[in-house]
Formats: C-alpha cells, structure tokens, sequence
C-alpha cells in the first residue's frame, strides 16, 4: 500500500483522496477578521474586515452579517465592498452595520467559515454645558468631587483631573485618590492651597478621543471675609478682540461679585466682550461682598490698535522640505486690526496656483516641492497702521524612500525572525524607524520580550513569536522632514485556534447533540477535535472531563457529534478545542448550560446496612450517588423477619437522607432482611442487595479473649482475638484514650488491620465485643510498637532503549535510609499500560532491571523503595511502543482516542 508524503504524522489518506490531493486541496485559512470598535466621529470612514484564504481552485469568499448572507452580487449596496477577500464598509452606519460577522470560505472540496469577529461603535459625548455645583468642606475633612462622566463606549476610558488650566493635571498621592471606576476624585484633610477649580478629564483610548467637564470650585467652609482667589490685572487688547474679565473671590459665606467701570455700575459675575472698540477701554473695578467685608480689585483696559511686527514671531529662519513633498511657511505677525499678507520668493510676486496657496491667516503652502523651490521666502503684512515682512531660507532635501522592504514571513510558535527595512535619507538629517502592528505602535521599552530594533539598522527582531503576534506590520523610517512606509503580513504556525458556535441541538436523557464551527489551524492541518463536559456537581470551575462520543474519534473536519453516557436530569456545559501537530489548541467558550432529560433510577443504593436498637427500633442506613436521574427522588425502604412472607415497606422523601428508623420494637434475638431502592417520577429503580440484622437479645457480658497485635508496616498493624467486636488503639504516651481511633468488626472475623497509625510509636490496643443493645467488657490492653517509616524521597529513574529497540533498560539511583526510617530491602517495579490500573509487578534487589521493548501502545513503569515499614514514594516513567497502532476505515486511517503516538518510530497497520 502507497502513503503519500504528508506534513500531518496523524494522517493517512485513503486512494479517494489521494487522487483528490494531487489536483487540490479545500479552503485553509491565512486571515480571519477581528473585531472592530470603530468611533462614530472617526475622520476615516471606512471599516475594512480582512479575510484570506489558501485554496486550490481558489476560494469564493462571501460574508454573513448577523447571520444573514451579504449578497453583493443580486444586491449591490453603497455601504459594502469586496476588495480580493477583504470586506469594506464605507461610511459605516451604526444602524446597519454593527453587529456579528463572518467569512465564509468555499471552493469544490468544502466549505470552511472563520471566526465570529464584531463590530461596534465606539463613542464619548461631551460633557453637559451646565455650570457644576461648588463643593465647600472644611478645612482638615475630606472632599469628593464628583465626576459624572458622560456615555462612552467602550467602557474602559481613563479618568484624570485638572486644576485650574489645562494641562495642569493633579498628580494622585497620600492625600489625593482618582477613582478608574467612577471618575470621582477624593481629598483627604483639604487645605487652603486645595482652593480652585477642578475639571474631570475623561480619555477613551480605544477610539482616540478626550472630554472634560465643566469647572468644580473647591472652597473651603470657613466663615471669613471675602479673600480673591483670583482677579483682574491691567491685559492691553488689541481692537476687535475677544476680552473675558473675571474675578473669584473665597468667603463664607460665598462672596458675590459685581462690577463698576469709571466708577458707574456695570454688571454681575463674568463681563464679556466679543469684539472690543475704544469705547471699551477704561478702569474697572471688581468688587467681592458678603456680610463679613468687601474687597475690591482695579485694572485699567487700554483697547489699542498696531501697526504689523514680527518681533515676536518671526518667519522660522531656516525652512527644511523633502523633495516632491509638501511644505508649509508659517507667518503670523501681531497686528491689529487684522492685515493683508503677500509672498515674494526673492522679488518674485507669488500668488495662488495648482502649487502655491496662500492661507487666510497668512501661510504660504507650496506641493511637489523640487531643488527650484529653494531660496528666500517673505511674508509683507499691511494694515491701516503700517506694515512689516520677515524672512526665511528653504532648503530641500533628499526623499526618504524605502530601500529595502520587509516581506511577507510564516513563523512557528516560538521561532525567532526579522523583519528587514532600510531607507536612503538626506545626509544632511538623522533618521529613526517606528514599526507598528495592526495599527499599534511597538514600544521596545515596554514590548522587550518579543521584540527589538537591531542596533545600526531598521530591522526588526521578534522573539519567541506566539500566534498573537500574527499580523499587519508597517515600517516608517522617519526624519525630521519626512517619512518612507513599507508593510508586510506576518503568519505563525501553532497551536489550533478555538472552535467556535458550541451549542446543544438535540436534548435526551444520557445524550445530547452538539455542534460547533471549526476553529484556526494557525498554519498546520488540524488531527482531530476533543469534547470536554463539566456537570453541576464539578467542584472546581476548570473540572472538565473528556467526554464519550459517537463517532468515537472526531476527525479534523468534524462539526457535530453526539455526546453519550451521561446522567439523565443532570446540569452540564460543553467545551471543544482541536488538536494539531503542535498539540492541543485553546478551548472554544463553553456552551450554555442545559439538563438531560428526566429517566427512571438505574442505580441502586449501596452499602445498606441494619442495626436494632437498645429500645428495639430498627435503624437502617444506606449509600447512593447524589445523581437523581428526574423530580420527585426518594427511597424505598423494605424489611421483613426471615419467618416472614410479606416486606413491610416505607418511603422516604428526602433525596438527602442516608438513614431511616422504624421505632416499633423488634422482635428480639431474630434475623431481619432490609432492603433500599429508588424511585422518582418515571418510576421505581433498582433495589439493593438484601442486608442481613440480628437483633440482639442482651448487650454483651463477656471480654474478648487472646488478644494479640503485631506491625505490618510505619502505619499499619494486625491484631486478632475470639469474637465479636469494636477494637479502639491510641498511643500510649502521646494521645487521650478518649479520642483513640476506632473499628468496628463483623463476628465471624476475628482480626483485622490497623490503618493510619502513627511511624516508630508505642501503642495500646483494646477490643470489646458489642451488639445493638450496647458494648460489652474491654478486654486487657495489648501493647506493640510500629516500624520506622520508609524513606520520603524520590527514585531518580532512567531508561535506555537497545540500538535495535528489542529491550528497554531502567535504572535508578540507590536510596539509603536515614537513622529514622525502615531499610530498604529491593525495590518493586510495576509494568502497566497507559490508562490501566493493574499490571506486572516485578520485584529486584538492585538497582536496574530490563524488559523486553513493547510492541504496540503507551506503557507507564512505577519504580519504589520496598521496606519494612512499607513502601517509598512512587516514581513514573513513560515509555512508547516500538510500533503506533494505526484503524483503517473504508476511506481514511486514524489514531486511537488520547493516543500519543504523535511520532511514531514504527507503524502497524490494521485494516478492516
């Protein structure tokens, strides 16, 4: 038989497929969209889902949105577009795209469907415009100021403070706390310097975007004069500006503000000018009262008009622009009212053209610069008052251009690789590089562990490379008049993506049919998939148990199955996750919880148990396993004397109980059967074995005889006498006979083993016999002392594998015994298979011993120090069989289920 060359070790095609592999293969993911928070007043607006995927014939890609087929070929839409896989939605509408999407991947071999990736709307309104509430606290007691910030999404934002102007932000510390949760910024003992006025600084950092409130005054309650906090100075304006005056005053109570000017009165609170005249200059006074004083702050406004003048901002001296780039020339002389502006380059005039234009507020902006462009560039400002010009030089420089680009790279899981790029740049200027992922910018102090910028170069180095590292690069090689970008994909190979959609279709009483959509096989072929079930009875969140199936193994392509064996009316979830060449891949999110359907008991009751009173009154106790199997679970209890035809029979209601009583009297020195059994609401289940009672007639009178006790191990011991009986055993010098440990024996056996007991200790023993009706006499102590402990620590086990791998050596370091624990007499080996509990055990006085090399299979060898005081801790080794058993159906071969012959050294082929 021929097996083609494969990369998947776990898969052997049958001759259908192979004559399929020769012509093509179906549709394999390379890119799956992720999911999207786009802001709702982005300047960009577009949204671009990206998908691809490797297939031969090529792939037809269509997308689903909230699982409805976008049809862009029966209906064309303005909104969407397919641009090779890829989905763009342009002006994108809250209405009617956000949602879930998916992309669906097709050609004549199959079908694949990738990834759910969503797409929100992200957002952060304004703050409300309304003037908040002044906060007054004493000084010395603590303060909240209250954020209320406005509705965002997403949620996660950043919340800071500012103090009296931007961008003056409180800095957190003993005293002062800033809530990430609420926005609310607390103030422990305020003191007079905490006066002024806070604003609550919201950032989002998801859609780039930042907000603030209004002002919060912060005044402390004391009751005093008016003081100012702050007040007007003499601020000369020019003519036509904008002026707001504005005094803050502290006092308790609050101050009130009013204005004079030239000594008239001229109004309340903020004075604002739009557009200043001369007839607005004059001295103002402010003036601040309450009931404790009046204070009073004058400035003089002197409203004044100038000719233009670059003393203070002159044309930058020296102008740098790339060739064939983009350049502007600010000028912004102070003048007022406002002036006219002209460029001359030299003495040439320059006006507006297809290259040049110049701004309302006087810069000059010329395109496509070249060496031509070069020289002296003049800004002339005029006005009614004057006029002025300043002068700067333009210099062009060399392009920067990519050189060398970084190209497309497929790693594996913890590979290392390099992103090449190197650009050519104007001598003249110093160049950096930024790389960024996915629109991220690396931070190479903080993102150390996976990635570096090698010295002298632009290359990028990336360490250890995960799957998350997959992505969109970009490299921009940056001076400090222009840039250069080039861009590459990265893919990496590894671990199997989650399965996506788990849910329950089809309920039964021990079955349930699930189905999920196939997960990433990041870059390598997926073996097969693996169903894990969690019961409402599983103690820790992460107790998954592998479930049984129909079909038993789940192939790579497998989207369903049928999960068998589990209880009725039971709460359970499922979880699926795929297996590749690189191992087990992340678990898909668990599927809602769900309850098989109800069915009639099939387990019975255990362990049951009788015993009569000393009144008389039968007490008969059971065991059972807390599954139910549907509503209204109770118990069936049946007794009867063995004399007797009819059981007599109870029920008991509460699924809880372990015990129930029958108080009427037994009759005494007579044999009596119980039995148990369940029922619920679909029926009776089965009962239990019959347990045998004897009621006593009297309580024991005589002690038990003989009685004798040796050691068996550091923790057990033997210990006989004539029956029948408790046995209780306590050390000696280190434990309260009342707290001795206790056993309880059937008459008909007259010994048993001591178990827990205490290594290298003195103990008394003693056995009374008992029935009932009560205990009997104790008998007289027996004295014995347990054996010293074996030694605690591990073998060190190695294993050797013949040349020809017929034999298999193992051999391990000698353990000596410390001065308090048992000699070590041999060693016991036991041979078993993976998964089993039992299997050969050998025993040796060295320390090595060899076996003949298994032929099919996982083995697992547990080596241990025997001793007198028992055996030494466990030590396992894992040993593969010579060959990997291989199933092969009518069309393909497969692996056992949980088989780890992932490379095997030989095959066995077993066909059927």
């Amino acid at each position: 038989m021929y097996f083609p060359q494969t990369h998947n070790k776990n898969y052997c095609p049958s001759k259908s497929s192979q004559i399929k592999e020769a012509t093509g293969f179906g549709p394999i993911f390379e890119e799956e969209p992720l999911d999207t928070v786009y802001a709702e007043d982005s300047p960009e607006n577009k949204i671009s889902m990206n998908c691809r995927a490797r297939a031969n014939p090529p792939a037809i890609i269509k997308w689903w949105l909230n699982n409805w087929e976008i049809k862009l070929m029966e209906q064309p839409d303005e909104h969407f577009s397919l641009v090779g896989g890829n989905l763009v939605i342009t002006n994108p509408d809250k209405g009617k795209h956000a949602g879930k999407y998916v992309c669906v991947a097709k050609n004549v071999y199959g079908t694949v469907i990738s990834k759910e990736a969503t797409v929100k709307f992200g957002y952060l309104n304004q703050f409300p415009t309304d003037e908040r509430e002044s906060v007054h606290v004493k000084e010395g007691q603590g303060a909240v100021l209250l954020c209320s910030p406005p509705s965002r999404y997403p949620s996660e934002v950043m919340f800071r403070w500012i103090y009296n102007d931007f961008p003056n932000f409180i800095i957190p510390d003993q005293r002062r706390f800033v809530s990430q949760t609420t926005g609310n910024m607390y103030i422990a003992k305020v003191e007079a310097s905490d006066v002024g006025n806070y604003s609550c600084f919201v950032s989002s950092p998801t859609i780039g975007k930042s907000v603030f409130s209004m002002p919060i005054s912060l005044i402390p309650q004391i009751e005093s004069a008016p003081e100012w906090a702050e007040h007007i100075n003499d601020t000369e304006k020019d003519v036509g500006s904008e002026l707001t005056l504005r005094c803050v005053a502290m006092g308790k109570p609050l101050p009130w503000i009013r204005w004079l000017k030239d000594g008239y009165s001229y109004g309340k609170g903020e004075l604002k000018f739009s557009s200043l005249t001369f007839e607005d200059s004059g001295m103002y006074q402010c003036i601040a009262e309450n009931e404790w004083g009046t204070i009073y702050a004058s400035a003089e406004l002197r409203v004044v008009s100038c000719a233009p003048t670059f003393i203070y901002n002159p044309v930058k001296k020296v102008l740098l622009g790339a060739e064939n780039g983009r350049v502007v020339i600010e000028c912004k002389p102070r003048a007022a009212p406002k002036p006219k502006f002209i460029w001359k380059r030299g003495s040439e005039l320059l006006t507006n053209s297809s290259r040049m234009l110049i701004w309302d507020d006087g810069s000059l902006e010329i395109l496509n610069v070249s060496k031509s462009d070069e020289g002296s560039y003049t800004c002339y400002a005029e006005n009614d008052r004057g006029k002025s010009n300043s002068t700067g030089t333009l210099t062009i420089t060399e392009a920067t251009k990519i050189t060398e680009a970084p190209s497309d790279t497929e790693a594996v899981v913890g590979d290392t690789t390099i992103l090449q790029c190197s650009a050519s740049f104007d001598p003249s200027l110093d160049i950096t590089f930024i790389w960024t992922v996915d629109s991220y910018v690396i931070n190479f102090y903080t993102d150390f562990e996976h990635y570096e910028l090698l010295m002298n170069s632009g290359d990028l180095l990336i360490k250890n490379i995960q799957v998350r590292h997959a992505g969109h690069y970009s490299c921009t090689a940056q001076t400090i008049v222009d840039n250069a970008t080039a861009e590459a994909d990265v893919f990496v190979k590894g671990l199997p993506g989650p399965p996506g959609g788990v849910r329950v279709e089809e309920i039964g009483d021990t079955s349930v049919k699930l189905r999920w959509s196939l997960g990433s096989d990041h870059g390598s072929p997926l073996i097969q998939h693996v169903v894990q079930t969690r019961d409402f009875y599983a103690l820790d969140p992460e107790d998954w148990k592998t479930a049984s199936t129909s079909p038993v193994f789940l192939d790579r392509s497998t989207e369903s199955a049928t999960i068998v064996d589990l209880y009725p009316w039971m709460q359970y979830e499922f979880r699926v996750h795929a297996i590749n060449e690189f191992g087990a891949g992340e678990n898909s999110s668990p599927s809602i919880k769900i309850k098989t359907w109800d069915a009639r008991p099939t387990v019975a009751p255990s362990d049951v148990l009788g015993q009569v009173g000393i009144s008389g009154e039968l007490i008969v106790t059971w065991t059972v396993r807390v599954f139910f199997f549907g509503k209204k679970f109770g118990y069936v209890v049946a007794f009867k004397q063995h004399e007797d035809s009819e059981w007599k029979w109870t029920t008991v209601e509460d699924p809880e109980t372990r015990r129930y009583v029958y108080k009427e009297s037994m009759t005494p020195d007579t044999e009596i059967q119980v039995k148990v059994k369940t029922y619920n609401n679909k029926g009776e289940g089965l009962s239990s074995l019959i347990s045998v009672v004897d009621s006593p007639r009297l309580a024991p009178t005589e002690a038990p005889l003989d009685v004798y006790a040796r050691q068996v191990t550091a923790t057990e011991a033997l210990v006989w006498w004539l029956p029948i009986y408790q046995i209780r055993y306590w050390r000696k010098y280190d434990d309260n006979e009342a707290a001795a440990s206790r056993v309880l024996v059937h008459r008909a056996i007259n010994q048993t083993r001591l178990e827990n007991m205490r290594p290298d200790s003195h103990y008394l023993i003693e056995v009374r016999a008992f029935n009932g009706a009560g205990l009997g006499p104790p008998s007289e102590h027996c004295e014995m002392f347990t054996r010293r402990p074996p030694p605690s620590r591990h073998l060190r086990v190695y294993k050797y594998v013949s040349f020809n791998r017929k034999w298999l050596y193992l051999y391990w370091d000698h353990i000596y015994n410390y001065w308090n624990e048992s000699y070590v007499e041999g060693y016991k080996i036991l041979f078993r298979k993976e998964g089993e509990r039992y299997g050969k055990l050998y025993t040796t006085g060295r320390h090595y011993i060899d076996f003949p090399m298994p032929e099919t299979g996982d083995y697992i060898i547990e080596v241990r120090a025997r001793c007198e005081g028992g055996d030494g801790p466990i030590s396992q080794i894992r040993v593969q069989g010579e060959y990997c058993l291989l199933h092969i159906s009518k069309d393909f071969i497969f692996y056992p289920p949980h088989s780890s012959c992932s490379y095997p050294n030989h095959v066995l082929i077993i066909t059927k």
